[in-house]
């Protein structure tokens, strides 16, 4: 199991949780091949709208890949994205700041918002933990999540647990 932040304006992400998918990198498929089922998913949004400065800089979606393959979808005008199902969790919309000190993948880091702009990048699974657990998902229903789709998680998900408490 692996552990992924993509990048996306919060509006993109609330038509993702809508319909159940997720899209990255304007639509490529080669990144949505690198997430396999039961894989976790955080999106985060610089914005709530594409193209905007408004400062939102938030955790805004949270769930775990299904067990099918990415596929094309005509969004019409000759804009034919890849897609890939997800499983989303009901969550509460967390700002980043707060935890840029404890992430692992932005602590110290002056330019903490550089790696967002590939789109999508692997994350740790403590650092999982703590983005899931300040949007109101516990560990267990995440991983039990994951189980359902793709069956026993590895024994490792959540083997940090107790040095995170």
């Amino acid at each position: 199991m692996k552990y992924w932040m993509a990048v996306a304006s919060a509006d993109h992400v609330a038509i993702g949780r809508r319909d159940g998918m997720m899209q990255v990198c304007h639509g490529k498929a080669g990144p949505l091949r690198r997430i396999r089922p039961g894989d976790a998913v955080a999106y985060y949004s610089p914005s709530r709208q594409m193209g905007r400065s408004d400062g939102l800089q938030s955790f805004t979606a949270l769930g775990v890949a299904k067990d099918c393959p990415s596929y094309q979808f005509d969004m019409g005008g000759g804009f034919v994205p890849f897609r890939r199902d997800v499983e989303w969790f009901e969550t509460t919309e967390i700002a980043i700041r707060p935890l840029l000190d404890v992430l692992e993948f932005t602590r110290g880091k002056t330019n903490w918002g550089y790696q967002f702009r590939y789109g999508l990048f692997e994350i740790s699974a403590s650092d999982m933990k703590r983005i899931a657990d300040a949007m109101g998902v516990g560990a267990q229903r995440l991983q039990s999540t994951s189980s359902t789709l793709t069956g026993p998680p590895p024994s490792i998900f959540w083997a940090s647990d107790a040095a995170m408490n």
